[in-house]
């Protein structure tokens, strides 16, 4: 049966637009992936700059116990009911204690009011509430009532900025949390700052001895930013006056699957306030599903870094790692049996870390 002319001029018409509707419709597909790729991409601005950071302690921390000498006996009241170093106390008689001077003067107007009764502390140990007794003593030669404890409630350091985050006005630095050394507690921040530091020395690290940054805050200066939190990966602070730091230019972050193992560069600064780039190898990354400090493995292949500190040394953690023009990570741990060699956090962890404050 032969076909109408009509009907196979319509049908060659209607096939005509169906491809050039196909056409496109992939055309369209194609740029709108390409456009939420470049939507999706993050910018952050990278760091190097070493800082100081100052920060209070949610409550107060115990830092020793100590023995009290009396007119009877020498004791150790918080060691006797069961207290460590390492604790944070948060109240003293049922007050809330935010001082080291708040726990004496706490402790002695009560034993003006309860003479021999016992006082209750309350502390926080591992993400623990736990409460003790005890009975202050009086000190023979002061004679103040005291309880056999160390505490302060401010520490400070040194370490790295790894970026900062123009979207969200967050500053990233370190990389790992800071941590009550004898007891390895994830302190609690309250309050407190970074502030622009300069390097004065550095201390070359060793086999078994990890070697360390030296330097001054400019504690005269305004803040640079107000910590807001002390995570497992990384301190947090919110811009205050970032652009003291003379930021570098923006450089998109990379994410852990456009990582890949071969030649990088870490910004850091070991010497006064300029930001250096220095050569690495990535040697290892481990894929991950959820947050972890130790992301990839680095080896210092850069002449120079290692003559003048023999690796990574303790003030680096949360150098910037880049790698393909893109901000991938930043440093967070030495091997403590080769400073050559360390470990590196993911940028995303730290995005992620850096969105919450």
């Amino acid at each position: 049966m032969k076909m109408n002319w009509k009907k196979a001029i319509g049908l060659f018409i209607l096939t005509i637009c169906v491809i050039g509707a196909f056409g496109f419709l992939s055309n369209y597909i194609n740029e709108a992936k390409q456009t939420v790729e470049v939507v999706s991409e993050r910018i952050l601005i990278p760091g190097g700059q070493s800082v100081g950071i100052k920060m209070n302690v949610k409550g107060v921390l115990v830092v020793g116990l100590e023995e009290i000498e009396t007119e009877d006996s020498i004791v150790s009241p918080g060691y006797t009911a069961g207290l460590e170093i390492g604790d944070i106390v948060t109240s003293v008689d049922g007050q809330e204690v935010h001082y080291a001077g708040d726990v004496s003067k706490i402790v002695n107007a009560a034993k003006e009011k309860k003479k021999d009764s016992s006082i209750n502390i309350k502390v926080s140990r591992k993400d623990k509430e736990l409460s003790f007794d005890l009975v202050p003593v009086k000190e023979k030669t002061s004679g103040e009532y005291k309880i056999g404890l160390w505490v302060k409630e401010k520490i400070a350091g040194i370490g790295t900025m790894t970026f900062y985050d123009p979207k969200t006005n967050a500053i990233a630095s370190l990389g790992h949390g800071i941590y009550e050394s004898r007891t390895g507690t994830l302190l609690e921040a309250g309050n407190g700052e970074l502030l622009r530091t300069e390097v004065k020395s550095i201390k070359e690290g060793h086999i078994g001895k990890p070697g360390e940054i030296r330097g001054i805050f400019y504690t005269d200066d305004e803040a640079i930013g107000d910590v807001k939190k002390n995570s497992l990966y990384g301190i947090y602070a919110k811009g205050k006056s970032p652009e003291k730091l003379n930021l570098s230019r923006p450089i998109v972050m990379g994410y852990q699957d456009q990582i890949e193992e071969g030649d990088a560069y870490i910004l850091t600064t070991i010497d006064g306030d300029t930001v250096e780039k220095f050569d690495i190898k990535i040697t290892k990354v481990n894929r991950q599903s959820t947050p972890d400090s130790k992301s990839m493995e680095i080896e210092v292949v850069d002449d120079r870094l290692l003559k003048y500190c023999g690796g990574i040394v303790q003030g680096m953690s949360g150098s910037p790692i880049i790698q393909n023009n893109r901000l991938i990570g930043a440093v967070t741990h030495v091997f403590v049996n080769n400073p050559t060699k360390g470990y590196g956090i993911f940028a995303e962890w730290m995005v992620r870390e850096a969105e919450k404050i």
